[in-house]
């Protein structure tokens, strides 16, 4: 398989794909085929599920000092979010000043480009999430 299509193909880079255990009802991201919880009695009973991409700043940090390919980027926020869904994600918090992050504060995740393998290699795409306005 070429590597464009197994990043293409990677359900939960680009969908935040999860899953839920129908026994306990804990939901996992990144998805995995045993609930660390229910073990054995969780197998055959994994759901999957799509995150709808919601959910409040649990903790953040201003990153001042980044390694070189980050740069350009500096100095950025990488947030700690707790989905809609009960899952933390770690990611970069886009479009924000950090003086207004706040937590509790509404955020959605959003696709962007994260980089390339080389001038003419493979795009690499990921999700940030962003403030919702409102």
């Amino acid at each position: 398989m070429a590597t464009a299509r197994f990043w293409r193909e990677n359900p939960s880079r680009y969908n935040l794909k999860a899953v839920r255990c129908n026994n306990c009802g804990r939901v996992f991201f990144p998805p995995r085929g045993v609930c660390s919880v229910c073990h054995r009695k969780s197998i055959g009973k994994m759901e999957c599920l799509n995150l709808k991409g919601e959910g409040e700043v649990f903790s953040f940090t201003v990153v001042h000092e980044a390694p070189s390919q980050f740069e350009i980027l500096k100095p950025y926020m990488v947030v700690m979010v707790k989905m809609d869904e009960g899952v933390m994600l770690t990611s970069q918090l886009i479009n924000s000043d950090p003086k207004d992050v706040k937590i509790g504060m509404r955020v959605k995740a959003t696709l962007r480009r994260l980089g390339e393998d080389g001038p003419s290699g493979v795009i690499y795409y990921g999700y940030k999430f962003r403030p919702i306005e409102g």
